[in-house]
């Protein structure tokens, strides 16, 4: 059973596969790509998390809290960008992982990534309900309660569910459904769509930071880190600064809770097969979107907190209500319409990322492939795992207290990063000669403080995030273990390559040997028998 869940996939195989009928459609440029990645990237965060995150967490330390998670995700990125490069093939971390810590591995990040887009996917729903239904009252329409919030809601101050007078969040589930039906038709017009949206938006963030800038007041800087620097805890036990009921704060716990402005950037890889000329495309589209959106960031949190106080900052619409203070009421219009617009493009693309993951591990046999695997003869997509997820993402969003779930779609991205980390230095020891358009410099250096700054952020985040993900993986191998493995393409791949004597090219017996004797799994060694 070892040698199987811990094989890897050979680089050429996964090139092969990409090819025949079932490949997906070249069509997205640099630019396409990096605008996929700041659309994933900038969304209504930047107007309303960052307030909450510099009131609650970080105070204007916030500035180096978004530094440190940009930081760590450039080091993921390079990391990212040389897998990209060398297997240009849907995905993504799930990929790479198969490539280089084997089987079972690969399906626990395919697993993990599943959950960060379908989650994270309702998420940014249920953020955008909440901001479209502030833009209603303004044009005379006020949605009765019972369709506009979920049944139930998450009391993060009381740590507790509570029941509502609500029956459906009835606009999140709308726009779930038109989202999707773009991501059916096609990747061309799913990246035009994006492309427009993220032009709305950006606009208005350079709107907030030239303006604003004349707004600033630098006495609004002092103290600079008022919940100090540190913020981190080892399942419960504070290692570095203070808690304050019960969650970390600090310039860290800053950084761990703001880190979900950050998931996206990674989602561009899982468009490498996709991409025109993706060992080029992908690794530009990564590093870019993630450049642009961080400096993006530090300008909106060095304008807030110069603009407003700390702690009068409000923790619902910070941005708006900062320009209001200073009489620019007519801005509100402004950010509210790009807030639309930045959540719409963040929905597009996490719920365009999910069945790439789906598409590459029915590949692998690790899902059905005749439902996960399927892509439209006219549309080239995987439009099967496309709707069914977007079907999840409605019914999540519609339904339960999704807020819950947050910092677990953090704590799963950390992981991942984590992971693609590792594989890119197993990677170069394993196959040092194997042709990489973009290589990752500074190795070891920048994957090993990629894999510590990752770590050193989910450690920033409260003990309940790691007992859900744990939760989600053990729930990951039980059905690796019913279904997956038994039904994995590469190990029926070893066997055709061994044939009658069950031998692999490197002598091997192929299979479990601890299977029964009757199973399929069993190998077939002609020396063993010899032996016995």
């Amino acid at each position: 059973m070892s040698r199987q869940i811990f094989r890897t996939k050979p680089l050429g195989m996964l090139l092969e596969e990409a090819k025949g009928e079932n490949r997906l459609r070249r069509v997205l440029g640099p630019v396409q790509l990096t605008a996929l990645g700041v659309g994933a990237i900038i969304g209504a965060g930047i107007f309303v998390a960052t307030g909450a995150a510099a009131h609650n967490q970080a105070g204007p330390a916030l500035m180096l809290s978004y530094c440190f998670a940009g930081m760590t995700c450039v080091f993921a990125a390079l990391c990212y960008a040389e897998f990209a490069s060398m297997v240009p093939v849907a995905g993504s971390a799930y990929t790479y992982a198969y490539a280089t810590l084997g089987e079972m591995f690969a399906w626990i990040i395919g697993w993990d990534l599943v959950l960060e887009y379908a989650v994270g996917s309702a998420t940014v729903a249920n953020g955008w309900s909440s901001f479209f239904q502030t833009l209603l009252p303004r044009v005379g329409i006020h949605l009765p309660e019972a369709i506009s919030r979920a049944p139930i809601v998450y009391d993060a101050t009381a740590g507790e569910f509570v029941r509502t007078n609500g029956i459906v969040n009835l606009p999140a589930v709308v726009i779930t459904t038109i989202v999707t039906a773009i991501l059916v038709k096609g990747i061309q017009e799913s990246a035009s769509f994006n492309a427009l949206m993220v032009g709305v938006k950006l606009a208005a963030v350079l709107f907030v930071i030239l303006v604003g800038a004349f707004y600033i007041n630098p006495d609004n800087w002092v103290p600079f880190a008022p919940y100090g620097w540190g913020g981190v805890t080892v399942f419960g036990h504070t290692v570095w600064g203070e808690t304050v009921g019960g969650n970390p704060v600090g310039m860290m716990a800053g950084a761990a809770i703001i880190f979900f402005a950050y998931i996206g950037f990674d989602s561009v890889s899982t468009h490498a097969e996709e991409a025109k000329n993706p060992s080029r495309d992908v690794p530009i589209g990564i590093v870019a979107s993630l450049l642009i959106c961080t400096v993006l960031y530090i300008a909106v949190v060095a304008v807030l907190t110069g603009m407003v106080k700390y702690n009068k900052i409000d923790t619902g619409a910070g941005v708006s209500v900062a320009f209001t203070s200073v009489g620019l009421v007519w801005a509100d219009a402004i950010i509210a319409t790009a807030g639309v617009a930045g959540i719409t493009s963040v929905l597009l693309v996490m719920m365009l990322s999910g069945p790439r993951v789906f598409l590459a591990m029915s590949r692998d046999g690790m899902v059905p492939p005749s439902f996960f695997g399927a892509v439209h003869p006219k549309f080239r997509t995987p439009y099967k795992t496309t709707i069914l997820i977007g079907a999840a993402v409605a019914i999540m969003t519609g339904f339960l207290p999704i807020d819950a779930l947050l910092q677990m779609t953090n704590i799963g991205t950390l992981f991942a990063f984590v992971v693609v980390c590792t594989a890119v230095l197993i990677m170069r020891r394993t196959n040092p000669d194997a042709h990489r358009p973009f290589r990752c410099p500074m190795v070891p250096l920048l994957p090993i403080l990629g894999i510590l700054s990752c770590l050193l952020l989910m450690f920033s985040l409260p003990t309940a995030n790691w007992i859900r993900l744990i939760g989600w993986l053990l729930i990951g191998l039980v059905i690796y273990f019913l279904y997956s493995r038994r039904h994995a393409v590469m190990g029926r791949h070893l066997a055709h390559e061994v044939g009658a004597h069950g031998v692999s090219p490197r002598g091997q017996a192929v299979g479990d040997p601890d299977a029964p004797p009757d199973s399929p799994d069993r190998p077939v060694d002609s020396r063993v028998d010899k032996d016995r």
